[in-house]
């Protein structure tokens, strides 16, 4: 009988959480990623599962919620870790609040209202955005480098970032198999062109991979993990 194959789940935070949140899951921070990775993996054996993600700073907006989220996370099993990208905050210009000042500025209103919504609309015409950088560098370079290493037979990539063709093309030439898995259809063709094989979940897949701990399903829908 052959051996066992070992497999590793890498798992792009940022984009398995929106792609998560598009096909309408719920309660997001109570999934239990040990049954998430033993229903993926079947009679394969779970070496590891990795969670990359920037990490927000202690001063900008659901930092306590994302540390609960981790703490949770990596406590559910010795084989689950985290690795941090990190969060930087970036110049963003506002379309809406330049429409909106255009609009204010031609309607037919008494001058002091027109003069107070042209000021709320020019002080919202650039803000700061949230942009993740190197979590996603980060998890290619580790894809590669543990199967350069012969850590895994199989990988699990839970993300549809195109952005993976390049690492999963080299993992593969490897001699190594690269199933990439997001909730359907939050697929890039790059992707699945590049694997072949490639595993679509439906919401009701996750039916029974929740573990309510009531200490954090209250937080389940702010913030991101």
């Amino acid at each position: 009988m052959p051996e066992t194959e070992t497999a590793f789940l890498f798992i792009d935070g940022n984009n398995w959480y929106h792609a998560c949140r598009h096909a309408g899951l719920k309660d997001l921070f109570a999934l239990d990623y040990v049954r998430i990775s033993q229903k993926l993996l079947g009679p394969r054996n779970w070496g590891e599962t990795r969670y990359y993600i920037g990490a927000l700073k202690q001063v900008q907006p659901n930092y306590l919620e994302q540390r609960q989220f981790l703490s949770r996370l990596q406590n559910q099993d010795s084989r689950i870790s985290v690795h941090f990208g990190r969060m930087e905050e970036r110049p963003h210009v506002n379309k809406l609040a330049a429409e909106l000042l255009a609009y204010a500025q031609s309607l037919p209103v008494d001058a002091a209202i027109r003069a107070e919504l042209i000021g709320m609309a020019s002080r919202h015409r650039s803000v700061s955005i949230l942009k993740e950088k190197a979590a996603d560098v980060m998890l290619a370079v580790q894809m590669s480098s543990l199967a350069m290493q012969d850590k895994f037979d199989c990988a699990y990539l839970l993300s549809a970032d195109g952005d993976f063709t390049p690492a999963v093309e080299l993992v593969r030439d490897l001699g190594k198999k690269v199933y990439p898995v997001s909730v359907e259809p939050m697929f890039s063709s790059a992707l699945k062109n590049a694997c072949g094989n490639f595993i679509p979940l439906k919401k009701e897949w996750f039916a029974d991979c929740y573990h309510y701990d009531p200490q954090f399903v209250a937080r389940s829908t702010r913030g991101q993990p």
